[in-house]
C-alpha cells in the first residue's frame, strides 16, 4: 500500500513511536519550547539520540496545532502501517490473530488495538472495504500500542480464513447465537483467528459460516449486547490466562 502521512501528540504516544521500529520515509517533530514535553528528560534524551527537532516558541506552535492534551510535542510522519498477513514468515504454535468484520467506529478500533497489544495478540486484520482503517484517531485512542501491532489489510475475509486454516489455524467467531458456545469453554491455546463483528450487525454471513466455532458471551442485564470493546477484552485476556495456566 502506499505511504500515508500522519500526525501523533502526546509524550506517551509519541515515546511508543520513537521506540518502535516503524520504517519511516519522513518525519518532522515539533515542541513547543513552554510546553510539558520539553521538561520530560526522557524523552528528550530519546529525541536527541537521532531526530531532528522544530523548537517552536508557544505562539508559533498555537498557530501550528490546535489539538487538545498535545502536552507541547507532535511528530508527523509518513509510513506504511499496514502490511498481508501472507507475508508473516514465522507463525508460532500459540499465534493468534484477531479479524475485525467491519468495525466502523475509529474510536473503537482504536481500543481494539490498545486491548490487542496488552493481550499480546499477533496482529489484527481489517477488510480492505467497508471498515475504519488506520487514521490519527485510532493512533491517538490506541495510546502508541499501534506502533506495536501488526495489521494486517485484506481484500477478502474468507480467503484470508482459509489461508489461516491452512496454516493450522482453528478460526473463532464472537456472536450471540443460540449454537454458540460459552466463550469460556473453547480451548483458545494452539493457533487461533479470533473474528469479531461490527456493534448491531455484528459477523457477516459467509465470514461467520467459514468459522469453525461460535463462541458467546452469555449477558445477565437488561440490555443484550456488549461494546465490541469489551467483548474483545474478555476473550483475548481468557486465551492469554488459559496459556498462561
Amino acid at each position: 500500500m502506499k505511504n500515508n502521512n500522519y500526525l501523533i501528540y502526546g509524550i506517551n504516544n509519541c515515546l511508543s513511536f520513537l521506540d518502535s521500529k516503524i520504517n519511516c520515509k519522513k518525519s518532522n517533530i515539533y515542541i513547543n519550547k513552554d510546553g510539558l514535553a520539553i521538561k520530560n528528560e526522557t524523552l528528550i534524551n530519546r529525541l536527541n539520540q537521532e531526530y531532528k527537532i522544530d523548537y517552536l516558541s508557544k505562539g508559533d506552535y498555537l498557530s501550528k496545532f490546535n489539538f487538545k492534551h498535545d502536552q507541547g510535542i507532535v511528530i508527523s510522519f509518513q509510513a506504511d502501517l499496514y502490511d498481508n498477513i501472507s507475508s508473516v514468515e514465522k507463525i508460532g504454535e500459540t499465534a493468534c490473530f484477531l479479524i475485525c468484520d467491519q468495525i466502523n467506529d475509529p474510536q473503537n478500533l482504536g481500543q481494539i488495538v490498545r486491548t490487542s497489544e496488552c493481550a499480546g495478540i499477533d496482529g489484527i486484520i481489517l477488510p480492505k472495504h467497508g471498515s475504519a482503517h488506520i487514521t490519527e484517531s485510532v493512533i491517538q485512542v490506541s495510546q502508541g500500542a499501534l506502533f506495536n501491532m501488526n495489521i494486517f489489510i485484506e481484500t477478502n475475509l474468507n480467503n484470508t480464513i482459509k489461508y489461516l486454516k491452512s496454516k493450522g489455524f482453528w478460526v473463532v467467531g464472537l456472536e450471540n447465537s443460540i449454537e454458540a458456545q460459552n466463550w469460556h469453554s473453547i480451548d483458545y491455546r494452539g493457533k487461533i483467528a479470533i473474528v469479531v463483528g461490527s456493534e448491531g450487525k455484528g459477523i457477516r454471513r459467509l465470514v461467520r459460516e467459514s468459522c469453525d466455532f461460535l463462541a458467546t458471551i452469555p449477558m445477565n442485564g437488561k440490555i443484550n449486547s456488549l461494546n465490541v470493546t469489551a467483548a474483545v477484552s474478555a476473550i483475548l485476556f481468557e486465551r492469554q490466562r488459559q496459556i498462561e495456566s
